[in-house]
């Protein structure tokens, strides 16, 4: 079978992935969009697509295997790619379905299911929080006599910090389970651990990390999504002490939780109690709030194309090559805004390399070979934003539909 020209169905339940889209369509790739039909209106990158199509939702079964499958009677699909976290899980049940490469629903699991993540990595022997699943009563009664409170409530397959609850005291948690209902078993219950949050970005291919880029939160994004603010990432500097031990990690996680090609943003934070490293949580996927562009602004690769050069070197039976890296540093800043269309025309500092445009929110992307002069701009932005644009919506429990 000729694999010159691999054809890629990209399934998108949300609007994101336009990169990946364009680079897998240089790169010679048959592009095949499969999304819902509300998005049928956004700025796809349409030269850079084959064919497209649109269904209600991509999360229903049987009927997205079927659609699938009958687009499978007239074309050969080679590679079945998620662009979106909510997609993970139906990617690879496709793929196993119509038997291609790639994560298995099992192997998936470990990268989309927080519970499953938590049990793999534990196993494997790395640090994380103690937890338990919010199923058995007696489990969860000796969990809490044995972990002081406050804990966490984490819906298990929600993306980032959507749907977490802080729990101070068991009464509490039962009211909530309560609510819950049948959902309950969904749910994990954790530990909170206080400290510093940070973010490891990688590119995989063939099980070896062709990239990983460290990043420090500027506060925990639970905070940002739970209590307002600006949210900042920013590179982490190859000389800070917590570098190597981040890179370790990310390593073990990749290898333990058994991903061979592909990109991965995972999370980790150095506990204040004793200054050791837990592992948070991983994905599949491209990190969200613009971090591409962050990644790209520091170190010169896209990681949504350099997804693509990998799937598609995969399908060619080649080895992916990664592009030049610079080693500069980047920032990126967010925040709700008051305004529909934020101007932000004052700020004006040469180092700007990225102005966000979506309505009711504010963002910029700083970089710079200078990493003092990267956090000078953050904390002079974060003051400046929080007086020009900043504003305060309660968190969202669900992905808006």
């Amino acid at each position: 079978m000729d694999q010159s020209a691999p054809t890629i169905l990209c399934l998108a339940s949300y609007f994101k992935g336009e990169s990946f889209l364009e680079a897998a369509k240089e790169l010679g790739a048959t592009v095949i969009l499969l999304t819902r039909k509300k998005l049928a209106a956004e700025d796809w990158p349409w030269a850079a697509i084959d064919e497209h199509f649109f269904m209600p939702d991509l999360k229903t079964q049987p009927n997205i295997t079927y659609a699938v499958a009958y687009l499978a009677r007239t074309r050969r699909i080679d590679r079945i790619v998620a662009l979106d976290d909510y997609d993970v899980i139906t990617a690879a049940s496709l793929r196993e379905h119509l038997r291609l490469p790639g994560l298995s629903e099992s192997a998936a699991y470990r990268f989309r299911d927080k519970l499953a993540m938590r049990a793999r990595a534990r196993d494997k022997g790395i640090l994380v929080p103690e937890f338990v699943q919010a199923l058995n009563d007696e489990q969860m009664r000796d969990f809490m006599a044995r972990v002081p409170a406050p804990w966490m409530l984490k819906p298990r397959t929600e993306a980032g910090a959507m749907g977490i609850k802080k729990i101070h005291h068991p009464e509490e948690l039962w009211r909530g389970l309560d609510q819950l209902g049948d959902e309950r078993s969904h749910f994990v219950l954790e530990e909170f651990v206080p400290g510093h949050v940070y973010h490891v970005d990688s590119i995989v291919d063939q099980a070896e990390i062709k990239l990983a880029a460290a990043h420090s939160y500027w506060q925990p994004p639970f905070n940002v999504a739970h209590e307002g603010g600006v949210f900042i990432s920013r590179t982490l500097p190859e000389t800070a002490a917590e570098h190597p031990h981040l890179l370790a990690m990310n390593a073990e996680i990749i290898a333990g939780l058994g991903l061979q090609w592909g990109v991965t943003h995972t999370e980790f934070i150095r506990a204040e109690r004793d200054g050791r490293y837990y592992f948070l949580e991983t994905a599949a996927r491209v990190g969200g709030a613009n971090i591409a562009d962050l990644v790209e602004a520091a170190r010169g690769a896209n990681l949504w194309r350099e997804w693509a050069a990998v799937e598609i070197a995969q399908a060619r039976g080649q080895a992916y090559q990664p592009p030049p890296l610079r080693n500069d540093y980047a920032g990126v800043m967010i925040c709700l805004a008051r305004q529909k269309w934020p101007d932000l025309s004052a700020y004006q500092e040469p180092e700007i390399v990225y102005r966000m445009h979506k309505k009711y929110h504010a963002g910029l992307i700083v970089a710079s070979p200078d990493y003092d002069r990267v956090e000078w701009l953050l904390a002079d932005f974060h003051d400046r934003f929080q007086h020009d644009f900043l504003a305060v919506a309660p968190a969202l429990d669900k992905a808006p539909e």
